[in-house]
């Protein structure tokens, strides 16, 4: 991937997070974008979004009803040729990485072996 994409897709990011977290209550659930993959002729945007702390399924069918608000909010901030359709994804890394952590937390607990003499 080029470096001006990299540069976009972390400026989308930015600011797509920016409008999620400001004109969006949600309710007891922290909603967070986590990456924008921005197609080479900057026409369509992927934009993952994790939920911790609820059902997820109900906030990517609201952000992708209100793309069109989303992208022309952003767009008032970010100049670009052409504004990118943004189409929202659930990610689940950041759950798995909550069980990881658990899990961890579990072994921790266990008995461990006597340590022998050197």
């Amino acid at each position: 991937m080029s470096r001006r994409l990299d540069r976009v897709n972390e400026l989308l990011r930015r600011e797509i997070g920016n409008v999620i977290q400001k004109d969006y209550e949600w309710h007891n659930r922290l909603v967070t974008v986590s990456e924008v993959e921005v197609t080479q002729d900057l026409k369509e945007a992927k934009v993952w979004v994790g939920v911790l702390g609820g059902e997820a399924g109900s906030v990517i069918t609201k952000l992708n009803k209100d793309h069109g608000q989303i992208q022309s909010k952003v767009m008032k901030r970010v100049v670009l040729k052409s504004t990118p359709v943004l189409r929202f994804n659930h990610d689940a890394s950041s759950i798995r990485g909550v069980d990881i952590v658990n899990l961890l937390e579990e072994v921790d607990k266990l008995p461990k072996a006597p340590e022998e003499p050197v």
